[in-house]
């Protein structure tokens, strides 16, 4: 968007604030396609973490996630409840529990993988590989300029 200053040329929005607003719609739009086929964030986050191993250490998975490990127990709580993960405790380690998937789990996942494929389909409309990959490269700029502007402060 661009404006005009009381005394000057037009400016544009500050290209962290346009990035800010463009990823929180599309964090909205892919929740509620989540949620339409049964799913949420969360839910996909653990079920897509576990898909690749058997078993997870409960700080692994929170790691792979991005999230605290204290909001990973209740997602998880859920999910157990739910019948899509079980948890073991470590014989050698009991603080460490180790999740897996349940069959059901792995049906949820197979589920809404199709949910996320159908929008990553969506969101590709119209953007050739070129331009995907162009932006891919310019969101990986950013990410890594906003590290390196965090690190000389």
């Amino acid at each position: 968007m661009t404006r005009s200053l009381p005394s000057g040329p037009p400016v544009e929005d500050p290209i962290g604030l346009f990035v800010t607003r463009s990823a929180r719609t599309l964090s909205r739009a892919f929740d509620a396609a989540l949620e339409a086929g049964g799913g949420a964030l969360p839910t996909w986050l653990v079920l897509a973490s576990l898909m690749g191993e058997a078993h997870g250490s409960q700080r692994s998975i929170a790691a792979a996630v991005g999230i605290e490990g204290a909001t990973l127990t209740h997602h998880l709580a859920r999910l157990e409840t739910d019948g899509l993960v079980a948890r073991e405790r470590d014989p050698q380690n009991l603080r460490v529990q180790h999740v897996e998937l349940t069959d059901a789990g792995v049906e949820r996942f197979t589920a809404l993988l199709g949910t996320v494929r159908a929008f990553d389909e969506r969101l590709r409309r119209g953007l050739d590989d070129d331009e995907l990959a162009t932006l891919r490269d310019l969101l990986g700029r950013l990410v890594a300029n906003a590290t390196d502007a965090r690190e000389e402060e």
